[in-house]
Protein backbone atom coordinates (compact mmCIF):
# COMPACT_ATOMS: atom_id res chain seq x y z
CA UNK A 1 0.00 0.00 0.00
CA UNK A 2 1.15 3.11 -1.10
CA UNK A 3 0.58 6.51 0.59
CA UNK A 4 -2.41 8.17 -0.22
CA UNK A 5 -4.49 11.23 -0.49
CA UNK A 6 -8.35 10.71 -0.81
CA UNK A 7 -8.87 13.38 -2.64
CA UNK A 8 -5.87 13.94 -4.51
CA UNK A 9 -5.64 17.56 -3.54
CA UNK A 10 -5.23 19.34 -0.48
CA UNK A 11 -5.73 17.01 3.01
CA UNK A 12 -7.63 14.28 2.76
CA UNK A 13 -11.33 14.56 4.78
CA UNK A 14 -9.45 11.35 6.80
CA UNK A 15 -5.95 12.18 6.80
CA UNK A 16 -3.10 10.89 5.22
CA UNK A 17 -2.02 7.76 5.27
CA UNK A 18 1.03 5.78 5.76
CA UNK A 19 2.67 2.65 4.12
CA UNK A 20 0.68 0.72 6.76
CA UNK A 21 -2.78 1.74 6.00
CA UNK A 22 -2.83 3.80 9.04
CA UNK A 23 -4.10 7.67 8.84
CA UNK A 24 -3.30 10.64 10.53
CA UNK A 25 -6.22 13.42 11.59
CA UNK A 26 -7.79 14.98 9.26
CA UNK A 27 -5.50 18.69 8.26
CA UNK A 28 -2.84 17.47 11.27
CA UNK A 29 0.46 19.46 10.26
CA UNK A 30 3.80 17.95 12.50
CA UNK A 31 5.67 21.10 14.10
CA UNK A 32 8.05 18.71 16.39
CA UNK A 33 9.81 15.69 13.96
CA UNK A 34 11.84 13.08 14.63
CA UNK A 35 13.50 10.91 12.07
CA UNK A 36 14.29 7.12 12.82
CA UNK A 37 16.17 6.55 9.57
CA UNK A 38 19.28 8.60 8.31
CA UNK A 39 17.23 8.72 4.90
CA UNK A 40 14.21 10.17 6.40
CA UNK A 41 16.30 12.86 7.90
CA UNK A 42 17.62 13.84 4.60
CA UNK A 43 14.25 13.43 3.25
CA UNK A 44 12.95 15.89 6.04
CA UNK A 45 15.76 18.67 4.79
CA UNK A 46 15.09 18.37 1.43
CA UNK A 47 11.55 18.57 1.71
CA UNK A 48 12.41 21.89 3.57
CA UNK A 49 11.37 21.03 6.88
CA UNK A 50 14.78 20.99 8.19
CA UNK A 51 13.71 22.96 11.25
CA UNK A 52 10.35 20.84 11.84
CA UNK A 53 12.79 17.98 13.34
CA UNK A 54 13.72 17.80 16.91
CA UNK A 55 15.37 14.36 17.19
CA UNK A 56 17.12 11.96 14.53
CA UNK A 57 18.60 8.35 14.33
CA UNK A 58 22.08 7.53 14.73
CA UNK A 59 24.35 8.25 11.62
CA UNK A 60 22.16 10.84 10.64
CA UNK A 61 24.83 12.82 9.11
CA UNK A 62 23.44 14.41 5.64
CA UNK A 63 22.93 17.60 5.74
CA UNK A 64 25.17 18.99 7.65
CA UNK A 65 23.05 20.20 10.06
CA UNK A 66 21.58 16.90 10.78
CA UNK A 67 25.00 16.06 12.80
CA UNK A 68 24.34 18.86 15.45
CA UNK A 69 20.39 17.08 16.27
CA UNK A 70 20.18 15.07 19.28
CA UNK A 71 20.40 11.52 18.46
CA UNK A 72 17.64 8.83 19.70
CA UNK A 73 18.94 5.61 19.21
CA UNK A 74 19.16 3.50 15.48
CA UNK A 75 17.38 0.66 14.24
CA UNK A 76 17.90 -1.65 16.53
CA UNK A 77 17.47 0.11 19.63
CA UNK A 78 15.64 3.36 20.91
CA UNK A 79 16.43 5.79 23.94
CA UNK A 80 12.48 5.70 24.66
CA UNK A 81 13.34 8.19 26.82
CA UNK A 82 15.06 10.58 24.97
CA UNK A 83 12.34 10.30 22.67
CA UNK A 84 9.75 11.56 25.28
CA UNK A 85 12.08 14.04 26.37
CA UNK A 86 11.76 15.85 22.60
CA UNK A 87 7.98 15.74 22.77
CA UNK A 88 7.19 14.95 19.23
CA UNK A 89 4.33 15.34 17.79
CA UNK A 90 5.32 12.90 14.88
CA UNK A 91 7.87 9.79 14.31
CA UNK A 92 8.94 9.45 10.93
CA UNK A 93 10.11 5.54 10.14
CA UNK A 94 11.01 2.67 8.14
CA UNK A 95 9.29 -0.31 7.49
CA UNK A 96 12.17 -1.91 8.27
CA UNK A 97 13.27 -0.37 11.48
CA UNK A 98 13.07 -1.86 15.08
CA UNK A 99 9.32 -2.86 14.76
CA UNK A 100 9.07 -3.97 18.41
CA UNK A 101 10.41 0.25 19.07
CA UNK A 102 7.75 1.52 16.77
CA UNK A 103 5.03 -0.72 18.98
CA UNK A 104 6.46 0.75 21.95
CA UNK A 105 6.21 4.68 20.77
CA UNK A 106 2.59 3.88 19.57
CA UNK A 107 1.53 2.52 23.30
CA UNK A 108 3.30 5.44 24.34
CA UNK A 109 0.45 7.52 22.55
CA UNK A 110 2.97 8.97 20.15
CA UNK A 111 2.25 9.27 16.74
CA UNK A 112 4.28 6.95 14.10
CA UNK A 113 4.52 7.61 10.13
CA UNK A 114 5.63 4.30 8.63
CA UNK A 115 7.06 4.54 4.91
CA UNK A 116 8.93 2.25 2.29
CA UNK A 117 10.79 3.13 -0.90
CA UNK A 118 10.88 0.49 -3.14
CA UNK A 119 10.83 1.93 -6.47
CA UNK A 120 13.09 5.79 -7.45
CA UNK A 121 9.37 7.18 -8.22
CA UNK A 122 9.19 6.68 -4.02
CA UNK A 123 11.19 9.54 -3.48
CA UNK A 124 9.74 12.09 -5.21
CA UNK A 125 6.27 10.71 -3.68
CA UNK A 126 7.94 10.43 -0.10
CA UNK A 127 8.80 14.33 -0.37
CA UNK A 128 5.34 15.10 -1.59
CA UNK A 129 4.27 13.19 1.35
CA UNK A 130 6.66 15.11 3.74
CA UNK A 131 5.78 18.30 2.72
CA UNK A 132 2.43 18.18 3.58
CA UNK A 133 3.20 16.17 6.82
CA UNK A 134 4.94 19.54 7.58
CA UNK A 135 3.15 22.16 5.95
CA UNK A 136 6.47 22.85 3.44
CA UNK A 137 4.61 21.40 0.20
CA UNK A 138 6.13 24.47 -1.95
CA UNK A 139 10.04 23.40 -1.40
CA UNK A 140 8.80 19.75 -1.39
CA UNK A 141 6.94 19.80 -4.26
CA UNK A 142 9.77 21.62 -5.68
CA UNK A 143 11.77 19.15 -4.96
CA UNK A 144 9.83 16.35 -5.91
CA UNK A 145 9.65 17.52 -9.18
CA UNK A 146 13.27 18.30 -9.77
CA UNK A 147 13.70 14.64 -9.10
CA UNK A 148 11.35 13.50 -11.30
CA UNK A 149 12.62 15.77 -14.57
CA UNK A 150 16.34 14.22 -13.82
CA UNK A 151 14.66 10.46 -13.12
CA UNK A 152 13.13 11.04 -16.92
CA UNK A 153 15.96 11.94 -18.51
CA UNK A 154 18.09 9.40 -17.14
CA UNK A 155 15.20 7.29 -18.72
CA UNK A 156 15.50 8.83 -21.95
CA UNK A 157 19.09 8.34 -21.99
CA UNK A 158 19.64 4.75 -20.95
CA UNK A 159 16.36 3.22 -22.67
CA UNK A 160 16.59 0.16 -24.76
CA UNK A 161 20.22 -0.32 -24.15
CA UNK A 162 22.04 -3.87 -24.47
CA UNK A 163 21.12 -5.39 -21.02
CA UNK A 164 24.64 -6.04 -18.80
CA UNK A 165 24.57 -8.07 -15.79
CA UNK A 166 25.27 -7.04 -12.56
CA UNK A 167 25.94 -8.37 -9.06
CA UNK A 168 25.28 -5.67 -6.11
CA UNK A 169 27.75 -6.27 -3.05
CA UNK A 170 25.77 -4.48 -0.16
CA UNK A 171 28.59 -6.35 2.49
CA UNK A 172 31.48 -8.76 1.60
CA UNK A 173 31.46 -11.02 4.23
CA UNK A 174 29.59 -12.85 4.41
CA UNK A 175 28.71 -11.69 0.37
CA UNK A 176 25.47 -9.89 0.29
CA UNK A 177 23.28 -8.82 -2.20
CA UNK A 178 19.73 -6.89 -2.91
CA UNK A 179 16.38 -8.54 -4.55
CA UNK A 180 14.20 -7.56 -7.06
CA UNK A 181 12.00 -5.48 -4.62
CA UNK A 182 14.99 -3.46 -3.46
CA UNK A 183 15.21 0.22 -4.33
CA UNK A 184 18.87 -0.62 -5.84
CA UNK A 185 17.19 -3.05 -8.25
CA UNK A 186 15.65 -0.46 -10.24
CA UNK A 187 18.83 1.54 -10.05
CA UNK A 188 20.59 -0.96 -11.89
CA UNK A 189 17.86 -1.63 -14.23
CA UNK A 190 17.31 2.21 -14.91
CA UNK A 191 20.95 1.85 -16.58
CA UNK A 192 20.11 -1.46 -18.32
CA UNK A 193 21.50 -3.47 -15.83
CA UNK A 194 20.24 -7.02 -14.44
CA UNK A 195 20.56 -7.53 -11.23
CA UNK A 196 21.53 -11.46 -11.45
CA UNK A 197 20.14 -11.96 -7.97
CA UNK A 198 16.85 -10.34 -8.52
CA UNK A 199 14.87 -13.61 -8.49
CA UNK A 200 16.22 -14.29 -4.57
CA UNK A 201 13.17 -14.65 -1.85
CA UNK A 202 14.72 -12.68 0.36
CA UNK A 203 15.22 -8.76 0.05
CA UNK A 204 19.20 -9.10 1.32
CA UNK A 205 20.06 -12.13 0.94
CA UNK A 206 23.65 -14.14 1.85
CA UNK A 207 24.57 -15.71 -1.43
CA UNK A 208 28.18 -17.78 -1.64
CA UNK A 209 30.61 -17.88 -3.71
CA UNK A 210 29.47 -20.79 -5.67
CA UNK A 211 26.36 -18.90 -6.29
CA UNK A 212 28.64 -15.75 -7.73
CA UNK A 213 30.23 -17.93 -9.82
CA UNK A 214 27.38 -19.29 -11.49
CA UNK A 215 25.78 -15.90 -12.08
CA UNK A 216 28.99 -14.68 -13.28
CA UNK A 217 27.91 -10.78 -13.59
CA UNK A 218 29.69 -8.77 -16.02
CA UNK A 219 30.06 -5.93 -13.39
CA UNK A 220 29.90 -5.98 -9.69
CA UNK A 221 29.30 -2.84 -7.74
CA UNK A 222 30.76 -2.49 -4.59
CA UNK A 223 28.78 -0.57 -2.05
CA UNK A 224 30.00 -2.38 0.73
CA UNK A 225 32.75 -0.36 2.26
CA UNK A 226 33.06 3.89 2.40
CA UNK A 227 36.25 3.34 0.77
CA UNK A 228 37.52 2.43 -2.09
CA UNK A 229 37.79 -1.14 -3.24
CA UNK A 230 39.20 -1.86 0.63
CA UNK A 231 38.25 -5.62 0.75
CA UNK A 232 38.77 -6.14 -2.77
CA UNK A 233 41.57 -8.48 -2.04
CA UNK A 234 40.02 -10.56 0.59
CA UNK A 235 37.33 -11.77 -2.58
CA UNK A 236 38.87 -11.37 -4.89
CA UNK A 237 40.77 -14.85 -4.90
CA UNK A 238 37.46 -16.32 -4.32
CA UNK A 239 36.07 -15.37 -7.33
CA UNK A 240 38.93 -15.01 -9.65
CA UNK A 241 36.95 -16.99 -12.20
CA UNK A 242 33.99 -14.18 -12.19
CA UNK A 243 34.16 -12.12 -15.72
CA UNK A 244 33.23 -9.19 -13.50
CA UNK A 245 36.49 -9.48 -11.87
CA UNK A 246 38.86 -11.03 -14.75
CA UNK A 247 38.80 -7.86 -16.42
CA UNK A 248 38.61 -5.56 -13.09
CA UNK A 249 34.70 -4.15 -13.63
CA UNK A 250 34.48 -3.74 -9.78
CA UNK A 251 32.30 0.13 -9.35
CA UNK A 252 32.80 1.13 -5.88
CA UNK A 253 30.04 3.67 -5.11
CA UNK A 254 29.24 4.94 -1.77
CA UNK A 255 27.07 3.17 0.42
CA UNK A 256 24.94 7.18 1.48
CA UNK A 257 24.82 7.28 -2.23
CA UNK A 258 22.82 4.20 -3.07
CA UNK A 259 21.63 2.59 -0.37
CA UNK A 260 19.57 5.57 0.79
CA UNK A 261 16.48 6.42 -0.79
CA UNK A 262 17.04 10.18 -1.18
CA UNK A 263 17.47 12.49 -3.82
CA UNK A 264 21.14 12.20 -3.96
CA UNK A 265 20.58 8.55 -5.47
CA UNK A 266 20.94 10.36 -8.71
CA UNK A 267 24.32 10.77 -8.37
CA UNK A 268 24.73 6.83 -7.63
CA UNK A 269 22.59 6.12 -11.02
CA UNK A 270 24.80 8.60 -13.20
CA UNK A 271 27.61 6.88 -11.90
CA UNK A 272 26.26 3.08 -12.42
CA UNK A 273 24.88 4.38 -15.57
CA UNK A 274 28.15 6.06 -17.50
CA UNK A 275 30.06 3.14 -16.46
CA UNK A 276 27.76 0.70 -18.11
CA UNK A 277 27.83 2.52 -21.35
CA UNK A 278 31.42 2.07 -21.14
CA UNK A 279 31.48 -1.78 -20.35
CA UNK A 280 29.18 -1.84 -23.43
CA UNK A 281 31.28 0.36 -25.88
CA UNK A 282 34.32 -1.79 -24.68
CA UNK A 283 36.01 0.96 -23.26
CA UNK A 284 39.12 0.75 -20.88
CA UNK A 285 38.16 0.99 -17.37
Amino acid sequence: MFLTLATGLGYASSGLEDDRGKRLPAGFVAKRIISLTPHLTETVFSAGAGDRLVGVSSYSDFPEAARVLPGVGDADRLDLEKIIMLEPDLVMAWHGSNQAGIRKLEKLGIRVFVTRAERLEDISRLLRITGQLAGTRIPADQAAEAFDTALLQVRKRYANRTPVSVFQMIWHQPLMTVNGSHIINDIIRICGGINVFAAATLVTPAVSAEDLLTANPKVIIDSSTTGSRMDLPVWQRQLKSVDAVIHNRILPIHPDLIHRPTPRVLQAVETLCTYLEKVRSGQEI
